[in-house]
């Protein structure tokens, strides 16, 4: 509605008057689809790439295909081990597939094949995948395959489980000049940037971390010439880690294992308590073994 004022003088005479126009009523629809967009937005985010999201048969093999999206394979493998442990045996159907991956080139899909393979500890082809796992090159896989293995009560990844209650040496895996970029003491996640090395060529390479942990001790000075094998960055045991490998050195530790027990049976600054706890109980079992 238009709206006029006026002005008058005494005498009642109109001396000035000014026209307003209408107030626009602003429409509550955009703010209405913003709210709507700050709800629904995190929501898909999250419902898309929330890896307990069923998953029918068909979005399983269309997943498991998806070369493009590595976390679509891991979802993928996520849901198989779900079902095997569901007792759905139709889940064999893709069995061949998860061997398969044995091969894969991105290393995060095998860690996760590795991880799905100990929910059959009655699939031998998963076992004998899994000894094949223990010789990868990524730490992660060959501890994801030996924890595995331990649901087969097979040992052999003994050795690596006990390599979990260590410091873990990161190592140059070419010859060059080395740029450190990790800070003793500081936190890493998995992927972070160490160091950088740069060969005879100009060509630079990147060494990344290959799990979350905290940098113990640097082993190479910045700006040095660095071959092939020598130690550049020291990373302590993960909390995690370290509770998984004394979960399985319960079942299958030795005495020869007791030492690296006992050190965190007597406590370790910075560890949760349930590390000391479980460490103790480790160190208990071990020593029933072999009496």
């Amino acid at each position: 509605m238009w709206s006029i004022e006026y002005l008058m003088n005494s005498n009642g005479s109109i001396i000035n008057h000014t026209v307003k126009s209408p107030e626009r009523r602003r429409s509550p629809l955009p703010l209405v689809i913003l709210a709507v967009l700050f709800v629904v937005v995190p929501f898909l985010t999250w419902y898309l790439t929330w890896f307990g999201r069923p998953l029918s048969d068909d979005q399983i093999d269309q997943y498991l295909s998806d070369a493009n999206k590595p976390r679509n394979v891991q979802h993928a493998l996520l849901q198989i081990a779900d079902r095997i442990a569901r007792g759905d045996r139709t889940a064999k159907r893709w069995y061949p597939r998860i061997v398969a991956m044995t091969d894969h080139h991105i290393a995060e899909i095998r860690v996760t094949a590795a991880w799905a393979m100990g929910h059959d500890n009655t699939s031998e082809e998963f076992h004998n995948a899994l000894l094949k796992f223990l010789e990868d090159p990524n730490p992660m896989v060959r501890r994801n395959a030996a924890l595995s293995l331990v649901r087969f009560a097979d040992p052999k990844g003994k050795p690596e489980l006990t390599m979990m209650l260590r410091p873990y040496a990161v190592r140059s895996d070419r010859n060059g000049t080395v740029s450190i970029l990790a800070r003793e003491g500081g936190p890493v996640a998995q992927g972070t940037l160490l160091a950088r090395i740069t060969d005879s060529n100009g060509q630079v390479f990147e060494v990344r971390s290959p799990f979350s942990s905290r940098v113990k001790s640097i082993g190479a000075r910045d700006g040095s010439v660095v071959a092939v094998g020598d130690e550049l960055v020291k990373l302590a045991p993960e909390a995690d880690q370290v509770w998984e490998a004394l979960r399985a050195l319960y079942l299958i530790g030795q005495m020869e294992d007791i030492p690296d027990v006992e050190r965190y049976a007597q406590g370790i600054s910075g560890m949760p308590d349930r590390i000391r706890q479980q460490a103790t109980l480790t160190a208990e079992a071990i020593r029933s073994r072999a009496r």
